[in-house]
Order: structure tokens, then C-alpha cells, then sequence
């Protein structure tokens, strides 16, 4: 969504009755010609995303497994960032943001054909429109990728990589057309900035399903699966954290006022969130951890994604607070409760905090900052009048967790009728590093 800061109105929140942070009315661009200011900012932008896969979630979840499957873990992330970048060049771009139709785009730019290097996207007019492309593409790569956290320790290597091309067609394609490329939730005025929906919440699903079908890891509940190495972890949310400041920010397509509110909500809510959960997990436990700090950032993050563009930086604080405090809900007594074994909390973290923050995103957003060709005036949330928000945003989560689960599920049952999906007891008590890969750690 292209906007431009050449015209900013001082206004206060009084509508909140808050008046603490002024809101800009964000006008349109007019013009498709490429400009260099914003190019520049998205080739950044593009960057900060693909390291957040590439190393920043390879070290984050290699440092949480045990230290046989820690070459495993990255090499997941490593084999699905070029399985993905090269089906998303193929069609999956095509599919996703060419064409209108209410379900799936068209196979016009199979292969990016056709694309000149004047050529921009109607949705990004001020880059070319191969950098869109590539911008798009780093999303669909930490999508997938998110997914192998709740199968660590357990899944073979063939059978993933079968997943991640499929999971990418089946279920990513259709649900970033859905949202973002003029499908059906598009026109259902659904709000969702930088990926709550088609990102996080979408991940987590596939996630929980995926963890339910592939099953326990050997020895849970009985054995001490404490992280290999925190310290990779804490280096990999570092990476993941300042990265978000691409994802987040660069989905305003553009060097300008809403990339700048947007990156410090996404700043702000990632610090409450961090903060909400290691409180709690002192309070409750007795003494704060680092990893309950680092996964409390990632829940702040992973919450403000769909919001981040379309609310004030101070409503940051408050969702990020939500998400400290629903997402550590999720991965200790909801996960208790249910049963389930999502090694890494994929669901309790990307799939909670991404339904949490699309929901708010209907409570908080700010017409001023939502302004758009199809909705000039902005669109309001809860707090400016319009409740029938917080439904639409209800019903794009609905939307979400049917596809995402159901396609998860009957994937995954697709190629286990030629492929098992995990590795025999045998070769999970020896580790995936050498039963997969023939290599370990010294």
C-alpha cells in the first residue's frame, strides 16, 4: 500500500481521548514512475527480511533443539529459503499478486515474463516491479520456514522438502492473494499490514496440525529436551528483531511517515512483549529466563505484524503487552492442556500472537494511517467508531485457519502415502544431524 509524506496533518487522538501521539493523513501517489529513495529503502527492506530466515531463524531454532539436531535444524531453514525462492520466481508471485480474481491471480508473469525494467506493480508503483517480486519473496520463505519449528527433532529431511514446495502452492499462494493480491478478503476490507494473517497466524496453524500428524517426539514428557545453546537463540532474535524492521516497515512500500510508524510500533510492542512474558514467567517460576525474554520479543513481533502500519506507536505498547501475556498463556498452560508437542512453539507464539494481533488491529486502527486507493478516507477500527472491524478481522482468521488446516493436514497425509513423514525411533535417539545428513558436531 503506497503512501506519500509530502502532506502531513497534525491530529491528535482525541477521538481516544488520549491525545498523546499525533496521527498523519497519509496522501496518495499519484504517479507509477519508479523513485530512488523508495527503491533504495526496499532493496534494504528485502534484505532485513531474508536475513531474518537466513541467519536469523536458523539460529534462533538451532539454538533451542539439542545439540544432535542442531545442523538439521538450519539446514531446513537454508533447503526451504532456495525451494521457495525458486517456486515463488516460477508462479507462485504470479499467482499470488497478478490478476483480480476473488481466489487465485493468474499465470501472466510465470517466470516474471514480460517484465521491463520500467515495469512496476499496481500495488507497489514507486519500485520496479522485480523488486516487489523479491520482497514478496522473502515473506513466503520465513512462512514455510516457521513451520519446521514445531516438527524439530523429528521429521525427515526428504519428506520436509517435499512439504515446503507444496505448502507453499497449496496454502501460502492462495491466502497472500487472498489478503494482499486482491482476493476475497481484500475486498471484505480485511486490515492485515505486514502478514498477521497470511504470515504468522497462517504458519501456526500448519504448525499445530503438523505437530498432531508427525506426532511426539521420542522421550517427550520423560526426557530433558533443554536448548543446545541459548546463545544462538538470543543471536538469532537479535536478527529476527531487526529484521522485522524490514518486514514491518517495508510493507509500507515506500521510504515514508507510515514505514516510520510502523517500524517503531513494531520496536516498541517487541520490547513490552519481552518484558510481559519474562514478568510473568517470574512471577509464576520464580526467576526470569532468557529464553522467556527472547520468546516473549518474538511474540510482541510476530502480534504487531498486521497492525504496525495502521495504528499509533503507542498502541505497540498495548498489543505487545496482549501478546507477552496471551502467547506465554498459549506455550505453557495451554499447551499443557491440549497435549500437543510443537517442539518450538510455532503455534503458541506465530499462531496465537497472529490471530491476536489481527483482532486488535480491528480495535486500534487508525483511519488516517489506512488510507488507501480502494479506501480513501481510511479505515477505522473499534476505537473510532466502526466495530464491524473487529468482525471482518474475525472473519479473515476463520478464513485462515480453515485453509491452513485442513490443506496442512491432507498435504501431509499426501506424501505420506509415498514418503514417512518422520524418522524411525532409531534415528531420532542418535539425532537428525547424522541420520539425515551424515554430520555433526564435535
Amino acid at each position: 500500500m503506497r503512501t506519500d509524506n509530502t502532506r502531513i496533518t497534525c491530529a491528535l487522538a482525541a477521538a481516544l481521548g488520549l491525545g498523546f501521539a499525533a496521527v498523519p493523513a497519509l496522501a496518495q501517489e499519484t504517479t507509477s514512475k519508479i523513485d530512488g529513495g523508495d527503491t533504495a529503502w526496499m532493496i534494504s527492506a528485502t534484505a532485513l527480511v531474508l536475513m531474518m530466515t537466513i541467519p536469523g531463524l536458523a539460529l534462533f531454532y538451532c539454538g533451542m533443539v539439542r545439540k544432535k539436531n542442531v545442523l538439521a535444524t538450519m539446514t531446513q531453514s537454508f533447503a526451504c529459503t532456495a525451494v521457495c525462492s525458486l517456486l515463488w520466481f516460477a508462479f507462485g508471485y504470479s499467482l499470488s499478486f497478478v490478476g483480480d480474481g476473488p481466489w487465485l491471480g493468474t499465470l501472466e508473469r510465470v517466470f516474471m515474463r514480460g517484465t521491463s525494467m520500467e515495469a512496476t506493480s499496481a500495488f507497489a508503483p514507486t519500485i520496479p516491479e522485480m523488486l516487489y517480486m523479491f520482497y514478496q519473496m522473502t515473506f513466503a520463505i520465513i512462512t514455510v520456514a516457521l513451520i519446521a519449528g514445531a516438527v524439530a527433532d523429528r521429521m525427515r529431511f526428504s519428506a520436509f522438502l517435499w512439504f515446503c514446495a507444496a505448502w507453499l502452492i497449496f496454502v501460502y499462494v492462495p491466502i497472500a492473494h487472498w489478503v494482499w493480491g486482491g482476493g476475497f478478503l481484500a475486498n471484505a476490507g480485511v486490515l492485515d499490514f505486514a502478514g498477521g494473517t497470511v504470515v504468522h497466524l497462517n504458519a501456526g496453524i500448519a504448525g499445530l496440525v503438523a505437530a498432531y500428524v508427525i506426532g511426539k517426539r521420542h522421550g517427550y514428557g520423560t526426557e530433558n529436551f533443554a536448548p543446545h545453546d541459548l546463545s544462538l537463540a538470543v543471536i538469532g532474535t537479535g536478527l529476527l528483531w531487526v529484521g522485522w524492521l524490514g518486514f514491518n516497515g517495508g510493507s509500507a512500500l515506500g521510504a515514508n511517515s507510515r514505514a516510520a510508524f510502523a517500524i517503531t510500533a513494531t520496536h516498541l510492542a517487541a520490547s513490552t512483549g519481552a518484558l510481559t512474558w519474562m514478568f510473568l514467567e517470574w512471577i509464576t517460576r520464580g526467576k526470569p529466563s532468557v529464553l522467556g525474554l527472547i520468546s516473549g520479543a518474538v511474540a510482541g513481533l510476530g502480534t504487531i505484524t498486521p497492525a504496525s502500519g495502521f495504528v499509533l506507536p503507542w498502541h505497540g505498547v498495548v498489543i505487545g503487552l496482549a501478546a507477552g501475556a496471551f502467547c506465554f498463556w498459549a506455550c505453557t498452560w495451554l499447551k499443557l492442556r491440549i497435549g500437543y508437542d510443537d517442539s518450538l512453539d510455532v503455534f503458541g507464539v506465530h499462531g496465537v500472537g497472529g490471530a491476536t494481533g489481527t483482532l486488535l488491529t480491528g480495535v486500534f486502527a487508525v483511519a488516517a494511517l489506512s488510507v488507501s486507493p480502494d479506501s480513501p478516507e481510511g479505515t477505522p477500527g473499534l476505537l473510532e467508531g466502526n466495530a464491524r472491524q473487529v468482525l471482518i478481522q474475525f472473519y479473515a482468521v476463520i478464513a485462515v485457519v480453515i485453509w491452513s488446516g485442513v490443506l496442512t493436514y491432507v498435504l501431509l497425509k499426501a506424501i505420506e502415502l509415498f514418503l514417512p513423514l518422520r524418522v524411525s525411533a532409531q534415528h531420532e535417539i542418535e539425532g537428525l544431524d547424522l541420520s539425515q545428513h551424515g554430520e555433526a558436531l564435535q
